[in-house]
């Protein structure tokens, strides 16, 4: 039963389940699965065989239950299969170590016979765990639809196991263990595989902020809530503290499951009182709960207590870490359902028709406002947004107007024609179907409308277009936009760099991609890349740029990887959650850069997608996304120097980039053999 009814979130993170302490031998397993979907709970997390069995020639594999007690409906829907703890195959005691192995294979195979999705494999022993990741590695290789979680305490915890003792020994100041580099080296031994993700057990402490917000980078499928990190509120009940309940919501916004785990240290007697539905403020009658049922109650209370999602987030929720190849618009002519989708956008027009308002005072006295007739031009004029939003600036500021629509692409012009004569904008407009780098006009105007602005701001060639245009602007003409800067940020997005890595070649890795980013850590504050103005009269002007950047990490992120570059915030409960702050450092892995740009349309009115500056509930642009080929590690305090080129050919624009530091990486997209913008 899902925690509850949240506008718009139909993630998995609705659905809550519990763990099998006790092996349910016989015909236990039935009878547990019962019990706890009538207590509200949704799965188990249920070991699959016996934890004394051991292998021996011969021996039956002493598995939990037979396939035939549940329906294969329930084995898939119901059960998260958990691997043997016993298990360790980097131990010194050979005969263990191959026991270990073979428990292993046996018991996954079990589970892909029961057709479960998922098995959660115990934590490495210790912070060695080579062969252990090989076992799993060749396992994986052979998995089709089953999803394997590697178990990994939620702390930074000492040394593990005899490497503690042996540290103890030789070193009594000996730094403690970030059990993110543990997922870091075991999933780096497995090639980053797409079947391998991560179950964390969230304990009664928990490292600092920055640190915890590494993992929302990372493919976390669930959340294993101790029993023993609950407080007791003043009426006896469970709940927990401010720092375990804003991870707890941030993990609901990133589609994590949670999963309850241990006894209950709750004297909470629920008979009597009934169950609180989840969907309405009455009881339902139950002869007994589970022992775990007001930890699940007190689940569906954060659940419920979450604000709706807006509607901007409800409209990009299927976009959400989905690739997407940035618009061609002057190679290629858009289709009638990618103009309707950005003329929705009413946030941005309405930015426009502000700045053409105050470009027209300001060109137009009050005096002169029945004499004066304004030459506006729309370069890019689609299917006619922007000449609504002129027309509408001029009749809410009493001025006069003529409006030349220019657009290249003739299907929009005939939807166009259609609009201005619907309107009765005839005498007002006139429309003229040509590029605007070709056309000849035949009077000067004194502004200039474009909507040629990309998610990096120049990457639809807005420069290149609005060079081409500026020559029919008088010598004083307005530019709207009249200037624009692109950004980047690094970040960790393990699901971008998988998906990008399942095409097998280079050039998806030197492509930038547009993308609605949802399941990344942001590792550093954005910084400023390229910029333009329009117009730009000087005869030594150049679209070309050149640009290096160092972001230095907060002090308690901790080592990373990176997979890119972008920028936006972690958005857990109500608060937003930033990774970059100050203190003791981390590793971190790098996967690429993400872009975003502001841009000045006139004067103070701006328009923009860098996030300190963004443009509230605006969806026309989502942050584009560079990646690195290999994920770079990143140590503790090391800072991350990249470089970034626009290069401009006769037929083509594009980027070039290159990370300096920690490590260098190989020149991404050279001279546009992989991804490029066509003039």
């Amino acid at each position: 039963m899902p925690l509850g009814q949240r506008a718009g979130d139909k993630s998995d993170s609705r659905y809550c389940g519990v763990e099998v302490l006790d092996f349910p031998a016989g015909d236990g397993l039935p009878a547990v699965l019962t019990h706890s979907l009538s207590s509200a709970f949704d799965f188990l997390l249920a070991p699959l065989v016996d934890p004394d069995y051991r292998p021996t020639p011969g021996a039956v594999l002493p598995v939990a239950a037979s396939d035939l007690v549940l329906s294969p409906s329930q084995w898939s829907s119901h059960i998260v299969g958990k691997i043997s703890e016993w298990i360790d195959l980097d131990s010194e005691d050979e005969q263990l170590r191959l026991d270990s192995e073979l428990t292993l294979k046996q018991e996954i195979a079990w589970a892909t016979h029961l057709s479960l999705q998922a098995c959660v494999i115990p934590p490495p022993k210790r912070s060695t765990c080579a062969n252990y990741a090989r076992v799993v590695n060749n396992i994986l290789q052979g998995l089709t639809n089953m999803q394997l979680w590697l178990r990994i305490p939620l702390e930074k915890s000492e040394s593990m196991d005899e490497d503690h003792d042996k540290v103890n020994n030789n070193n009594p100041t000996s730094e403690t263990v970030d059990s993110w580099e543990w997922w870091n080296s075991f999933r780096l031994l497995c090639e980053h595989s797409s079947q391998l993700y991560v179950a964390l057990d969230i304990l009664s402490s928990l490292p600092s902020m920055n640190s915890l917000g590494r993992w929302f980078g990372e493919p976390v499928r669930a959340a294993i809530l101790q029993t023993d990190a609950f407080l007791t509120n003043a009426r006896g009940y469970p709940c927990l503290s401010k720092r375990h309940q804003t991870l707890l919501t941030g993990f609901f916004n990133h589609s994590v499951q949670v999963i309850i785990s241990g006894r209950s240290n709750h004297n909470v007697s629920q008979v009597s009182e009934g169950v609180l539905s989840r969907d309405e403020n009455h009881t339902e009658d139950t002869p007994t709960q589970h022992a775990l049922s007001p930890y699940l109650d007190y689940m569906a209370y954060l659940y419920q207590r979450m604000d709706p999602l807006p509607e901007q987030e409800r409209f990009e929720i299927n976009y959400r870490d989905f690739l997407q190849s940035p618009l061609q618009p002057l190679m290629d002519n858009l289709e009638a359902q990618t103009y309707e989708t950005f003329e929705k956008d009413t946030v941005k027009y309405t930015q426009y028709q502000r700045a053409i308002a105050k470009a027209l005072v300001d060109k137009v006295s009050d005096d002169e406002v029945s004499t004066t007739r304004t030459v506006l031009m729309v370069v890019g004029a689609g299917r006619g947004p922007l000449v609504r939003a002129s027309l509408q600036a001029a009749e809410e500021t009493g001025r006069m107007l003529k409006v030349y629509a220019v657009e290249k692409n003739p299907n929009a012009v005939i939807t166009l024609h259609s609009l201005i004569k619907l309107e009765g904008w005839e005498s007002m407009v006139t429309i003229i179907s040509s590029d605007m780098r070709c056309w000849d006009a035949p009077e000067k105007a004194d502004i200039l409308v474009s909507e040629l602005l990309g998610s990096f701001g120049d990457n639809e060639l807005s420069p290149e277009c609005l060079d081409g245009a500026q020559r029919f602007l008088k010598p004083d003409g307005i530019s709207i936009p009249s200037s624009y800067t692109s950004f980047i940020q690094p970040v960790t997005a393990s699901k971008l760099h998988n998906d990008i890595k399942a095409h097998k070649d280079i050039a998806h890795f030197e492509t930038a991609y547009v993308v609605k980013l949802h399941r990344v850590a942001r590792l550093a504050p954005p910084q400023e890349v390229f910029s333009f103005a329009h117009p730009n009269f000087s005869p030594k002007a150049t679209n070309q740029r050149y640009t290096k950047l160092q972001f230095e990490l907060p002090q308690d992120t901790g080592s990373c990887l990176v997979h890119g570059m972008l920028y936006l915030p972690l958005d857990f409960y109500s608060v937003k959650l930033y990774i970059y702050h100050s203190n003791p450092t981390y590793p971190i892995i790098l996967a690429g850069f993400a872009g975003y740009f502001d841009a000045v349309l006139y004067k103070d009115v701006h328009l923009g997608i860098e996030p300190n500056t963004c443009t509230p509930n605006m969806f026309s642009w989502f942050p584009i996304f560079f990646p690195l080929r290999k994920p770079i590690y990143v140590p503790s305090e090391s800072p991350i120097e990249v470089h970034f080129w626009r290069c401009c050919g006769a037929t083509k624009v594009w980027y070039e980039w290159a990370l300096v530091a920690p490590s260098p990486s190989p020149i991404h997209n050279s001279n546009g053999r992989s991804y490029w913008v066509g003039l």
